[in-house]
């Protein structure tokens, strides 16, 4: 599979871009490696990669973002911090360069717009000889990104080999020249891992529970999303306060970090919610926390295919969620769960009153849950994406 590029680079004296084993290296670029949904994927991709085919390494762009460096590096696969203090310290694209030539890569494989559309700039002042082949991953909706970034991706993507999405609603909010060209590839969770957490759940759930102050016959309610405003939190909080306002059993968790803390704190104040409504901030326990719930919620004003969903699903959880995006698709009404209108507070606090009342209901929705989660094997989609790196190379030959 070694491609034209690769003998120029070796007649005119460069570094071999291959590793020891002669396998095409791969490098995945983002912009942080917290705790976000394309972050998690991250790392599960790297977990289930053919160590015997590719030879991979992950780059970030942000220094303080670093909470899933530990589980990368855990995964065998070296990591880089490009260096950046923030979005306008453009210190990592010469850092990315001098990644990119020494010890030089097969492919480069960005993810977010941030990271591709800045560092395909890097890659476009490598000597044509030096360029790796170049693949883009977009995670959520093309049109919901930054003015200044969408308008750079647009201008560099045509110099990319490959374009993936992670859901069709992802392709569908491409402009149509892009929509044309787009592969989709459901990158899905790590089902092992849930497993995992089901063979024990009884024991983590009351863990949880009593984590949570949760009394016993309480119906416990999560959302795993940033804090920031296309999550709905408003919404939720006061789907919240109406299911108190009604005397319901129910309390409500939520896990995730974001700029509106100050502000959704102060709301959650003004609604008098106490311990019925918990922030728990950033966890790297998601998969435990979500075994302990009866219900996953979903408040969101727009989504592609959401990370926490996918993994709700294959800890069999019932779901409430708003029509947006994928998430109709992948729950259906009715079967996995209760889909509801974005931007509805009472829509959404009527459902979560309706399964809170019927633990009949919930079994059964969590039960097609459960099965449904089937389709979302990060592994399957690992082995699609190198079947993309495989068919880029060939076409070097």
């Amino acid at each position: 599979m070694e491609g034209g590029g690769l003998k120029a680079q070796r007649a005119a004296g460069g570094a071999d871009p291959r590793g020891a084993a002669g396998r095409p290296r791969v490098l995945l670029v983002i912009k942080c490696l917290g705790y976000g949904g394309a972050e998690r994927l991250l790392v599960d991709v790297a977990a289930n990669r053919d160590r015997h085919a590719f030879d991979y390494e992950v780059a970030y762009v942000l220094r303080p973002e670093d909470a899933l460096v530990p589980a990368m590096e855990a995964t065998g696969v070296p990591v880089h911090c490009l260096g950046a203090g923030g979005n306008a310290d453009l210190r990592w694209v010469p850092a990315l360069r001098r990644l990119l030539v020494d010890p030089g890569f097969d492919i480069v494989h960005f993810h977010l717009p941030y990271a591709a559309a800045v560092g395909r700039l890097a890659v476009a002042s490598l000597p044509r000889a030096r360029r790796p082949l170049v693949v883009y991953t977009e995670h959520s909706l093309w049109d919901r990104t930054a003015r200044p970034v969408k308008l750079l991706n647009r201008a560099t993507i045509g110099r990319d080999q490959a374009l993936l999405v992670v859901s069709e609603a992802a392709r569908s909010a491409l402009p149509a020249p892009l929509r044309a060209r787009a592969r989709v590839v459901i990158h899905g969770v790590d089902l092992s891992a849930s497993a995992q957490v089901l063979e024990d759940r009884a024991a983590i759930r009351r863990q949880v529970r009593e984590e949570l102050g949760v009394p016993g016959d309480d119906v416990l309610v999560v959302t795993v999303a940033n804090l920031r405003a296309e999550k709905g939190y408003d919404v939720l909080l006061g789907a919240a306060r109406r299911v108190a306002d009604a005397g319901a059993p129910v309390r409500f968790a939520a896990v995730g970090r974001g700029p509106l803390r100050e502000e959704l704190e102060a709301a959650h104040r003004s609604l008098g919610l106490g311990d019925r409504f918990r922030f728990l901030g950033q966890r790297a326990d998601v998969l435990r926390v979500l075994a302990g719930a009866d219900v996953f919620v979903l408040a969101s004003r727009h989504e592609g295919l959401p990370v926490a969903l996918m993994e709700a699903t294959s800890l069999g959880l019932p779901v409430v969620a708003t029509a947006v995006g994928e998430v109709p698709s992948v729950v259906r009404d009715g079967q996995e769960g209760v889909i509801v209108a974005p931007g509805r507070d009472d829509a959404l606090a009527e459902a979560v009153l309706r399964l809170a009342s019927d633990g009949a209901l919930r079994e059964r929705l969590g039960r097609a849950s459960l099965e449904r989660s089937a389709m979302f094997d990060i592994a399957g989609a690992t082995k699609e994406i190198e079947g993309i790196y495989g068919e880029l190379l060939g076409g070097r030959r």
